[in-house]
């Protein structure tokens, strides 16, 4: 049996889509099971125990490197393939792959026309039920036996190693401020997040650690500008790897909604989630619901990437909301 789960899109989706990698696993030991992603996404899979093949898509790669790609997916001669993309892309991909069973989602929860690659399609989904629960569907649709939710993510000696060097010096507990997120319309704001990160050094002794990509430089400028203690600042500073081992040595993360915190949360460190943009029902990071932090507008989520209206919903998220639930997860 050879397996394809398709799945290119960003880090939170990939993460989420581990457990059923490991309900494939779990139910079908012997088969041989490939993922198809793109290259940002491409560290949180490489080398997993779950999975026996990668194949890697350069985001902005041009046409000659993405029929490669469909090329070398075709060789590996899949039986069945799983398209949890739900676009265009991920359509081309799993019809390339050739596999006599193409499972999709219903074109109610598609877009791009991708359900039309499927030989299969799942019963509608919903868009307020949980993205992972939505993957897990596949299984069930396979008749998988149950199996608990785990990630299998777990930093090499290696990258403990590169985390320990970058928080060198810092005292627990570890506190990490995830600042960015794919769209500018789910972003906090720096004067309440230096105010939640200066609270906890003050109150509880608390290291504070801000992490994001390069995008995120000047946002973590604003923060540690308006903080009285001095933050860990490693925004631009760590792969995608050392992150996932930063995020291991923490004992909360908190931040708007981000792959990041998926990240965090599938390595058990409690999560606290700030909504306003998009939905908590939807995508708050696996058993982290009472780190939900939701703000207040009457469109909210509306799920554009630009607010057209300055991010009212998030301006509503108060700071000292977030700190209240910061310290309930230190105190667990």
């Amino acid at each position: 049996m050879r397996v394809l789960i398709v799945l290119p899109g960003a880090l939170g989706d990939v993460v989420r889509g581990l457990p059923l990698l490991g309900r494939l696993r779990r139910g079908w030991p012997a088969a041989r099971i490939g993922w198809a992603v793109e290259s940002p996404s491409a560290p949180v899979l490489q080398g997993h125990p779950w999975l026996d093949a990668l194949h890697v898509l350069e985001r902005r790669s041009g046409a000659r490197r993405f029929v490669a790609l469909l090329r070398a997916v075709r060789r590996e001669r899949y039986d069945v393939a799983l398209d949890l993309g739900r676009g265009a892309k991920s359509a081309a991909i799993l019809r390339a792959s050739g596999a006599p069973r193409r499972l999709g989602l219903d074109r109610t929860d598609g877009r791009e026309g991708s359900w039309l690659a499927a030989t299969e399609r799942l019963p509608p989904q919903g868009i307020e039920k949980s993205k992972l629960l939505q993957f897990l569907a596949f299984a069930e649709h396979l008749g998988l036996p149950p199996a608990p939710v785990e990630f299998g993510l777990a930093p090499s000696a290696n990258e403990r190693q590169a985390a320990d060097e970058l928080l060198d010096g810092l005292r627990p507990p570890i506190v990490v401020a995830s600042l960015g997120s794919s769209c500018p319309s789910r972003r906090w704001w720096p004067e309440a997040t230096a105010a939640v990160l200066d609270a906890l050094a003050a109150r509880h002794g608390a290291s504070t650690v801000l992490t994001g990509t390069a995008q995120d430089a000047a946002f973590a400028a604003a923060v540690g500008s308006g903080m009285r203690s001095a933050p860990r600042n490693l925004v631009g500073r760590t792969s995608l790897r050392e992150l996932l081992a930063v995020m291991a040595r923490a004992r909360v993360a908190f931040g708007p909604d981000s792959g990041a915190l998926h990240v965090a949360a599938a390595l058990g460190v409690p999560v606290v989630s700030l909504w306003g943009a998009t939905s908590a029902q939807r995508s708050t990071p696996w058993g982290q619901e009472r780190g939900v932090v939701s703000g207040q507008a009457p469109c909210a989520p509306c799920f554009l990437r630009h607010c057209p209206i300055g991010r009212v919903c998030m301006r509503t998220i108060e700071a000292d909301a977030v700190r209240a639930r910061v310290e309930t997860a230190l105190g667990a």
